[in-house]
């Protein structure tokens, strides 16, 4: 995870989503004492409970779920494949964008 620079990782089992690691959980697991994070399984450490999205499910939406249950992500899956995840970070750089773009002019009403 720190070598991709991943907070947030899907776990599969047979091409199928089964839970989601998150960085937090990992380094949790890293810190326990007389713990060896190397033979710690993944099922350990990762959540079952996952908010899953369709990739055609309305960003409103999913930013009133993600703020309301206080999710960390949403995975995107189309079908059965994993296609995405979306993060607080991505929405705050959507944020970001809609902040930073220069305001809408009115139309000029005609004369």
């Amino acid at each position: 995870m720190r070598a991709l620079g991943a907070r947030h990782l899907p776990v599969l089992e047979k091409g199928k989503l089964v839970g989601i690691l998150e960085q937090r959980a990992a380094s949790f697991v890293e810190s326990l004492r007389d713990v060896d994070a190397a033979t710690v399984l993944v099922e350990v450490a990762m959540s079952a409970d996952v908010y899953v999205v369709h990739p055609d499910t309305p960003l409103t939406g999913v930013a009133h779920s993600m703020a309301e249950h206080k999710y960390d992500c949403a995975v995107i899956v189309d079908e059965t494949h994993v296609v995405g995840i979306f993060t607080t970070v991505d929405a705050l750089r959507a944020l970001i964008a809609v902040l930073e773009s220069p305001p809408v002019a009115a139309d000029a009403s005609p004369e």
